[in-house]
């Protein structure tokens, strides 16, 4: 006898999915889309693994492994690829990428524009041995 019951894992299978759907839709950051894109992908795994269990096979679990291995993969790619495109922007939204759409295709207009990032100002560098330190020469008693 199964301890728990498939519709459960289904449950929180499909609640990841929806969950990764809904913040893929909704964010513009770069990092948090692909973090949703990611927990999608587990969502489905858990429903793979849950059917392949629930049907005595390893068929679904096999699969779960390539679609794992694939996602790490995408992972190293997708993370490379962020890094540049924030060196060459300096910010992760997306609205700022519109010239990589197809030609032809009208770019998107949002609403209410982001304000520009701001600049922070640099920290105070210490220099290498860092700062000399005070003396304080007390007077000697003879």
């Amino acid at each position: 006898m199964n301890p728990i019951p498939l519709h459960h894992f289904l449950a929180v299978g499909a609640i990841l999915f929806a969950l990764g759907a809904i913040g893929f839709l909704a964010r513009r950051n770069l990092i948090v889309m692909f973090l949703c894109a990611e927990m999608m992908l587990q969502g489905v795994a858990i429903n793979l693994v849950a059917f392949a269990r629930y049907r005595g096979n390893l068929e679904g679990q096999a699969f779960t492994l390539f679609i794992l291995t694939v996602a790490a993969c995408e992972a190293a790619i997708a993370l490379a690829l962020i890094l540049m495109l924030y060196k060459s922007r300096g910010s992760l939204d997306v609205s700022l990428w519109q010239e990589l759409r197809e030609p032809g295709q009208e770019p998107t207009i949002d609403e209410e524009p982001l304000p520009p990032p701001q600049r922070e100002e640099p920290l105070p560098k210490l220099t290498p041995a860092g700062p000399e330190p005070h003396h304080h020469e007390e007077p000697s008693h003879v």
